[in-house]
């Protein structure tokens, strides 16, 4: 209790530097863009795009276009080959390899020093100082923390080093976390995710584990297999001292009953956090709410673009300043990793504008809009949450994609859903989930007040780790690795019918 206690004064120091970004948002937002900008003044990119001509958030958005991957890759296929002084100063070495979604095609998202220092390791410290601070009687560092990271294979290439992000940052953790991380680092970084599971658990299962750190996915696998090994009905029979599971990576909405189940004492907290391979962007700072607080000096300048502005040659980009609570923006991001008025593809929502917290609600490209109904992931989540929480029944994954409109029949949604029950009343399912898309999306209930615009949804049931084998097939198990939710094409739902076909 002694080394908790000395612990809990140490991560509680960022309390001050955290009230100060909550207090004074815009003053630190800009202190960030005018660092980065003098920090990366003299790299190829800040060369060409005359850097020591900025100086306010005007001239930011007028020298530097906003770029995806494809635009900004041959910047960062030079600094993966060894370049140095490309995107920022000095030399890159750490890569963060990103698969994408429903393609095979991987992204490399340069990881610096600051990035990882005073980013991702800052992120992470912070929320234990906000759980520390919501909770003054946790007693974490006691015990062991548990963290399933991805199936890591960490590439030497051409003096760089590239693999997934948790592998990047197992390898280079401060002594502080590393003794009190479990498993060990051998089995953080194997390969195979099926080996890996199992190694796991088999290591982790009689350890004194006070927090879990993963994706809601792979995190359910992993302690339903600990259930198994230990003969146990809940966690909490394994893990009694069990407080903290931080999560991130999906919404948690569709996988709430489930860990219910799995951990129904009530003692451990949910905390969710927005993390992904270009930065560590939010932290829920409420036990009482899912919002995140938008973190504002991890290095990370942010702007925000209207939805209906997406697509265009030059989008109009708001400043925190101009955003207004619950629009939904496209949010675009300046690290200190180099990455410039990067548009990251994520969807946001203000919940809070003072201080600034966020809902992550979807994907750039991730929705479906066929009839103009506009159905964002977060409308399908939570409709999937209500209508099981209703039916007492579960979702362990699913995917939506469109059927198009034809001479003779309108649009709609086709769905493909795996529960963990075996026997589910589909048509009483549909009739509820179609009506909570209703009640939730006034877009999706207008073009469904005649079935001409868009006609009733199509649902399929999965056949028993169906989602798990098409991963399986594509080398992704594991990790960050997700199901896209929603797609505007059919090519991953037609897979996923195939194969449900032959499953």
């Amino acid at each position: 209790m002694a080394i908790n206690s000395v612990f809990s004064w140490f991560i509680k120091k960022r309390m001050h530097q955290m009230e100060l970004f909550k207090q004074f948002p815009f003053d630190v937002q800009e202190e960030v863009r005018q660092k980065l900008i003098d920090q990366a003044a003299l790299t190829q990119f800040g060369k060409e795009h005359h850097f020591e001509k900025i100086h306010s958030a005007k001239s930011f958005q007028s020298h530097i276009p906003i770029r995806n991957y494809e635009s900004l890759f041959p910047y960062i296929d030079k600094a993966v080959q060894g370049e140095e002084n490309i995107l920022w100063p000095g030399k890159t070495v750490h890569f963060a390899k990103s698969s994408g979604t429903s393609n095979g095609r991987s992204k490399f998202i340069p990881i610096t020093d600051e990035n990882l220092e005073d980013c991702h390791y800052k992120g992470g410290k912070d929320l234990l100082a906000l759980y520390y601070h919501l909770r003054p009687n946790a007693d974490l560092y006691s015990g062991k923390t548990l963290v399933i990271g991805g199936s890591t294979k960490l590439n030497l290439e051409e003096e760089t080093i590239i693999g997934d992000l948790s592998g990047i940052i197992v390898t280079n953790l401060p002594f502080w976390v590393e003794i009190k991380r479990v498993p060990n680092r051998e089995i953080s970084l194997m390969e195979n995710w099926e080996e890996k599971l199992e190694a796991m658990a088999l290591s982790t299962m009689n350890e004194d584990v006070r927090v879990l750190s993963g994706v809601p996915s792979w995190t359910a696998l992993l302690l339903q297999r600990i259930l198994t090994l230990k003969k146990a009905e809940h966690i909490h029979e394994v893990w009694p001292n069990l407080q903290l599971y931080m999560h991130g990576g999906v919404s948690f909405a569709p996988y709430v009953r489930q860990f219910e189940q799995l951990l129904p004492r009530g003692t451990t907290d949910f905390i969710e956090t927005y993390n992904a391979s270009e930065g560590f962007f939010g932290i829920q700072d409420q036990l009482n709410s899912k919002d995140m607080l938008l973190m504002l000096d991890y290095g990370i300048y942010y702007e925000f673009i209207p939805l209906d502005e997406l697509g265009k040659e030059n989008p109009i980009a708001l400043t925190l300043k101009q955003v207004e609570l619950g629009q939904v923006y496209a949010l675009v991001i300046s690290t200190n990793s180099g990455l410039w008025r990067y548009l990251i593809g994520d969807t946001i929502r203000f919940t809070s504008l003072n201080p600034f917290r966020i809902q992550v609600v979807g994907r750039t490209k991730q929705f479906i809009n066929i009839a103009g109904e506009e159905l964002m992931i977060a409308n399908a989540d939570q409709a999937l949450k209500t209508v099981c929480a209703h039916l007492n029944i579960h979702v362990k994954d699913y995917t939506v994609g469109p059927v198009f409109p034809t001479e003779t029949s309108a649009a709609k949604h086709e769905w493909i859903i795996e529960f963990e029950e075996s026997h589910i009343e589909l048509s009483r399912f549909s009739f509820l989930l179609d009506e909570e898309l209703r009640a939730i999306n006034s877009d999706y209930d207008a073009k469904r007040n005649t079935d001409k615009n868009l006609a009733f949804p199509v649902i399929h049931l999965a056949k028993p780790n169906l989602f798990y084998t098409w991963l399986k097939q594509r080398n992704k198990l594991g990790g960050q690795n997700k199901i896209p939710r929603m797609m505007q094409t059919r090519e991953l739902l037609d897979e996923l019918l195939a194969l449900n076909i032959h499953a």
